[in-house]
């Protein structure tokens, strides 16, 4: 029997080297999802680039309201132009801070932004540093998602057993599971598209190897609830270049999930495990969702 596990990178555009790693593991068929940022300068090129394997992965809009130049004015949350470190829009969130309408007509751009240049919806939403499961962000990430049919949402809850007999992050991934709440009430409420576990959470060093990293990750006797939609577990390959370097604290340990995800042990790894990368976005027939091609 084998495990569908939907296997997504983030960040596609922040930097040539990451969006350049991402389309080799694609051609390798070691991703079946990726999420873009539309707010980067990068995104319009690098769209080009991607637009060619559209029909082997799920691409979806990595919604960012952190730490980058937001598409449009924000007064509010981005008076200088550029959108506040995540800390910040945590507080802000959290404290009945944020302007609904300014956070909703920006998510209305980066969404309009993917579609004018990819030429088709986004097959996901979700947020980089994990923004849409925010108050305020949620509602309006969750309205956006009933404006596009068949776009799925990134549920980040995870089962406690599940957490806790991975044994990765634990307080990490407990705070994020805690966070989704909210957003998972509304995909039940409104019957919305999402994968069925969130994995992929750690420190981003390189104290525990990312191979035995990934083997928890895709471990199919971690303890979970059943659900019929596949697990997403989330990963951040990338080459870091000097663009990289100069706008995003996390460099190096790209490089080493790119070479494990490129290498012959994560095959060995996947065959060993009963893994198959799969899909979440829908077949012609509205029930399939398709595998990624390997």
């Amino acid at each position: 029997m084998t495990q569908p596990v939907i296997l997504c990178a983030d960040d596609y555009a922040l930097a040539p080297g990451v969006s350049r790693a991402i389309l080799d593991l694609v051609a390798c068929g070691r991703l079946s999802a990726t999420g873009c940022m539309t707010v980067s300068p990068f995104w319009i090129d690098h769209a080009d680039w991607l637009r060619p394997w559209a029909d082997r992965i799920d691409v979806g809009l990595h919604l960012t309201l952190t730490d980058h130049q937001p598409t449009g004015p924000m007064p509010r949350l981005a008076p200088e132009g550029r959108l506040p470190p995540l800390g910040r829009l945590m507080r802000l969130a959290l404290t009945g801070g944020l302007d609904p309408d300014e956070i909703s007509a920006e998510i209305a751009r980066q969404v309009a932004l993917f579609i004018t240049v990819f030429g088709a919806p986004p097959a996901f939403l979700d947020g980089h540093q994990h923004v849409h499961l925010l108050p305020v962000v949620r509602d309006a990430v969750v309205a956006m998602a009933k404006a596009l049919p068949g776009s799925y949402l990134r549920d980040c809850r995870e089962p406690l057993p599940a957490i806790l007999h991975r044994g990765v992050a634990t307080t990490k991934a407990l705070v994020i599971d805690r966070l989704g709440s909210g957003l998972a009430r509304l995909i039940k409420q409104h019957h919305l598209p999402a994968n069925g576990g969130f994995r992929g959470i750690y420190d981003f060093s390189n104290r525990v190897p990312f191979a035995e990293l990934m083997a928890r990750f895709l471990d199919p006797a971690t303890p979970e609830t059943h659900s019929a939609p596949p697990p997403l577990v989330m990963c951040h390959p990338g080459l870091p270049d000097p663009i990289l370097r100069r706008i995003d604290p996390v460099t190096d340990q790209r490089r080493v999930e790119y070479e494990f995800l490129r290498s012959a042990s994560f095959a060995d790894l996947l065959a060993t495990q009963g893994v198959t990368l799969t899909r979440l976005a829908l077949d012609g027939d509205g029930q399939s969702p398709r595998r990624a091609s390997s």
